[in-house]
């Protein structure tokens, strides 16, 4: 590992992607090509060889770094895991089932390329999920509620691909699930949030660990959880002004100063 500091870490939590995490990998590397970077794999417990995929790559790529949790925690630990390990300012997210495209890598990031330093999170939206029906319909219907409760102005929260300063991650108050609520979080920290819109991929193996209805169930404390935290914050004005036609966006209030 170069001793030199990197710019970007990109964090990816895996459970159980034997199929997917090698070819995800290498395509991330290329995404990065001429960018200082590493590539941080948290390993939330997979028992179906993932381990031994990943060590084998780690021994011929030299930016690739492994943790390994003995057993799931979860994928918001994995991503906590992953950005306390992490040496870069920026931290890039994308999950492991190959379906957050890496050549989007560049869009997440380039709003940080200009001088904006209340900047705290690019959250991805995906413009045409490609999911299955239902999936699709539940995840509509729960960010309409989430959207509803915690006005963030960000209509797909739970996209894997987040760009964010590691400064302003450590901020935030930490609960199971919070990769779904983050700029919500964000906002209640101070910090501003921007939106792009990304593309997305079928799922090219194995299946989603939650069922429709158990992610529903899981979602349900947590939200009403982010919900009283907003409240909680004394900050009231989180609803998002419109966004600027070039780049979609949504920030805080103008008169909360950083913390």
């Amino acid at each position: 590992m170069n001793d030199m500091l990197p710019d970007v870490s990109v964090i990816i939590p895996v459970r159980d992607e034997a199929v997917a995490v090698e070819p995800l990998i290498h395509e991330i590397a290329a995404a990065m090509a001429g960018r200082d970077h590493e590539i941080i794999v948290v390993d939330d417990g997979s028992d179906d060889g993932t381990d031994r995929i990943l060590q084998a790559l780690a021994a011929r790529m030299p930016r690739l770094r492994l943790h390994r949790h003995p057993r799931s925690r979860g994928q918001s630990t994995a991503i906590r895991s992953g950005v306390r390990l992490a040496r870069a300012p920026l931290i890039v997210t994308l999950d492991g089932d190959g379906q957050n495209p890496p050549d989007q890598i560049p869009l997440l990031l380039a709003p940080f390329a200009a001088d904006a330093p209340s900047l705290g999170l690019v959250q991805g939206q995906r413009a045409v999920r490609q999911d299955g029906l239902a999936k699709r319909l539940a995840s509509r219907f729960a960010n309409g509620v989430r959207g509803a409760l915690l006005r963030d102005g960000v209509r797909d929260s739970g996209c894997g691909l987040k760009a964010f300063r590691r400064e302003a991650y450590l901020d935030l108050p930490f609960f199971d699930h919070i990769h779904r609520f983050m700029p919500a979080m964000m906002l209640r920290e101070g910090w501003c949030v921007e939106t792009v819109d990304v593309t997305h991929r079928p799922r090219r193996s194995g299946r989603s660990k939650y069922s429709n209805l158990a992610r529903g169930l899981v979602g349900i404390p947590d939200l009403l959880g982010a919900a009283w935290l907003i409240r909680r914050s004394g900050r009231r004005g989180l609803a998002a002004p419109e966004p600027p036609q070039h780049r979609p966006a949504t920030r805080g209030r103008e008169d909360v100063a950083r913390p």
